[in-house]
């Protein structure tokens, strides 16, 4: 009986026989390897000699190219027999040329995967076939082709390619998901996908607006902190404005229809035993300042608006990760030095932005200055340097530092 053979190539390139992993037999050799998966990504198109060389031996000059490639497609034939009789004859030779045979028995995930992805464009109605269809192509797409290979020219094209196309099947599956309000696959599938690409800001949308309208409020506010975290430690910058924008809605969501003044009163209270500033997303800071200056202006007081960022002392940049790590030293200091009544959000990567009502000038440099002796102490014999700009919200008859 013919042993049955699967070649994977998204997420990694893998050969099993009869469902055994063969990996070590067919990858003794790298370039023998690479030739198999150049001509698995021609899909049946005969490659010429000369083509392939150069794809292999991008950067020597052999005086006879010819020879070594016929040397290497005779081991990676030999490799092939170790795994399967019928297998060597998947590199089939042609007039000067060669190309991948498709033989019996013998399955490969991206000829499968781009079928499917034709299929699914074409759909248009959510049935049975159709969802079984979308469930195959999540659990193929295990990651992008050939990742280990991306530094070969010849790999980077075809794997964007590849991983925009899942993209739009997604996308797609997503949207007639939601026209018939199926939530909780439209979860699953989001979550599927953001394994693959971490920081697509519609699979974050879809994700946290499908927790929401399934009750999972909670869920929600946990996905937008992670991919928000995601973003500040390993990108260096903000979350798209989507994605902080929906912050409102989660933290709205479910409480429209709420009439019981115990049950809100109990909800807005705050917790027994809690000290320091109020600490909330970009969003929110901004809708507080609104209500703030309003009630300020109409009682006649001032409040201020302090600006602190973090940098190296030699003006280097700081890498995102200790970057995350030192912001979040000054988060701390700053959360026990300010008052219940202060306000503090981030504001970009390396800066957090202080809301102080009720200070004048002198009060808040007080205050700034205590946060930077504080900072610095627990920073000691670092190379990071703390800077600060305050100012009043109305510069009418306050200075600006």
């Amino acid at each position: 009986m013919a042993v049955k053979v699967q070649i994977k190539m998204l997420g990694g390139f893998h050969v099993f026989a009869d469902g055994v992993v063969s990996d070590e037999k067919i990858c003794k050799t790298k370039k023998g390897s690479m030739l198999l998966q150049y001509l698995i990504l021609q899909r049946g198109k005969s490659v010429p000699c000369i083509e392939l060389y150069e794809a292999l031996w991008p950067n020597d000059e052999s005086s006879n190219p010819e020879n070594a490639l016929k040397t290497l497609v005779s081991r990676t034939r030999s490799l092939l027999s170790t795994i399967s009789k019928e297998l060597p004859a998947c590199i089939a030779t042609n007039r000067g040329s060669y190309r991948f045979n498709a033989i019996a028995n013998c399955e490969v995930d991206i000829y499968e995967f781009e079928t499917l992805c034709d299929e699914l464009v074409m759909a248009d109605t959510l049935n049975a076939e159709t969802r079984a269809k979308f469930t195959r192509l999540l659990s193929l797409y295990t990651g992008d082709l050939l990742p280990y290979g991306a530094g070969e020219t010849w790999v980077v094209p075809r794997s964007v390619d590849l991983h925009n196309r899942y993209m739009k099947c997604i996308y797609k599956y997503i949207d007639m998901l939601r026209a018939v309000e199926d939530y909780d696959e439209i979860i699953r599938a989001s979550r599927v996908a953001l394994d693959i690409d971490a920081f697509d800001e519609r699979l974050h949308l879809d994700l946290m607006d499908a927790l929401v309208k399934s009750g999972r409020n909670n869920e929600s506010l946990q996905q937008y902190r992670h991919a928000t975290h995601m973003y500040y430690r390993y990108l260096g910058s903000q979350p798209p404005a989507g994605i902080q924008e929906f912050y409102k809605q989660i933290i709205t969501a479910g409480n429209e229809l709420e009439m019981n003044i115990d049950i809100i009163r109990k909800e807005l209270s705050e917790m027994g035993g809690v000290t320091g500033a109020f600490v909330c997303e970009y969003a929110v800071f901004k809708d507080i300042y609104n209500l703030q200056i309003r009630s300020m202006e109409r009682l006649g007081l001032t409040m201020f608006i302090v600006l602190m960022k973090i940098d190296r002392v030699d003006g280097r940049a700081l890498e995102p990760l200790k970057m995350d790590d030192v912001m979040k030293r000054l988060l701390r200091v700053l959360s026990s030095n300010l008052r219940k009544g202060d306000i503090i959000t981030q504001f970009s990567p390396s800066q957090y932005a202080l809301l102080l009502p009720t200070v004048n000038y002198d009060t808040c440099k007080m205050v700034v200055e205590r946060i930077r002796r504080a900072f610095y102490k627990e920073q000691a014999n670092s190379n990071i340097m703390l800077t600060y700009r305050l100012g009043p919200i109305s510069d009418k008859n306050e200075p600006t530092m």
